[in-house]
């Protein structure tokens, strides 16, 4: 897979985390939820349970305390599946967690959700992108399959079910991680691009979505008008490229206005599937309408075409990682 390239953009992280940090207080009332818990069923053994609802926890990377929050909804099953969740650029973990609807989907289906932060809001993804993460050389892999490590060290975790999904700049580094890492069964990205080499992949599921109006990072490649700069290849090459990787057969195309949906069936029980939504912009799909902190990520209005996370996870869930 060819190398890609993007400018970087501004140091301006800090200021605009703290205002999505003051907008989603304002606009969700964020207090506590966290519970005690005991350990429950699939509680590593002599390991410290992690609580039913949300907490905060950290793990130290290269010398750095990096932090998420973890969401465990009451009645997970045993062994659990992981679902990462990977904010955008300015973004965070707790701004993802409010913005995009994976606690209800975890509550519905029983699987737990993590929502790491990037250091200064941003993400390593590969092809100078982005923003001080990608100019100091931020270990972001080493972060994210050390996480993993230490929620498998405190509940058992299902080797077979662990996603990553992510918008913008976190579907970027969900790309990175199935380039770089073969602990995943599927990604999911979401108004996003594969940028930097890619050379030797462990076959993965993938479930690309993208509107062809986006302007930040364009579904027909070329350099796009966020603030990144973002100048990657055409959506439908690198969905192709995941196709090459795992072997498939042919797509079949779909068309439900304005969805397009093109699935390839391949070994494995793996499938490579693009969904294209017809004039919708840089957002996550079914998502709430948040004028303010989309301003703030430099998002555009969600579109109302499908649920993105119910859509991710019915993919996830059909797609584990092949036994053996």
């Amino acid at each position: 897979m060819a190398a890609m390239r993007v400018t970087s953009a501004a140091a301006r992280a800090v200021c605009i985390g703290a205002a999505i940090a003051c907008a989603l207080a304002a606009a969700a009332g964020c207090g506590p939820r966290d519970q005690a818990a005991g350990p429950g069923a699939g509680t590593a053994p002599g390991a410290t349970a992690i609580p039913v609802g949300r907490s905060d926890q950290s793990v130290s990377v290269d010398g750095v305390l990096r932090t998420y929050h973890l969401y465990r909804p009451a009645g997970l099953a045993a062994p659990a599946t992981l679902v990462i969740m990977l904010h955008g650029g300015f973004g965070s973990g707790l701004q993802a967690e409010r913005s995009y609807g994976w606690d209800h989907q975890a509550d519905a289906a029983h699987f737990l959700v993590a929502y790491p932060d990037g250091l200064d809001h941003a993400w390593n993804s590969g092809g100078g992108c982005c923003g001080r993460p990608a100019a100091n050389g931020v270990n972001d892999i080493g972060f994210i399959t050390d996480m993993v490590t230490a929620i498998g060290h405190r509940l058992r975790l299902d080797p077979r079910r662990l996603y990553v999904t992510g918008i913008s700049n976190g579907g970027m580094m969900a790309y990175r991680l199935a380039c770089d890492t073969s602990i995943f069964a599927a990604i999911g990205p979401d108004s996003a691009t594969l940028l930097g080499a890619c050379d030797d992949p462990a076959p993965v599921s993938v479930i690309h979505i993208h509107g062809t109006a986006d302007h930040n990072i364009r579904y027909n490649g070329g350099p796009g008008d966020g603030v990144a700069r973002i100048d990657g290849p055409p959506v439908p090459s690198v969905v192709a490229s995941w196709r090459r990787v795992d072997q498939c057969a042919a797509p079949v195309v779909t068309v439900r206005r304005p969805v397009t949906t093109s699935v390839a069936t391949c070994p494995g029980q793996r499938a490579v599937e693009l969904i294209m939504i017809q004039g919708a912009g840089h957002q996550w799909p079914g998502a709430p309408d948040r004028p303010l902190i989309q301003r703030i990520l430099g998002t555009d209005p969600p579109s109302t075409a499908l649920s993105a996370t119910a859509v991710i996870w019915r993919f996830f869930l059909h797609h584990p990682k092949p036994a053996g």
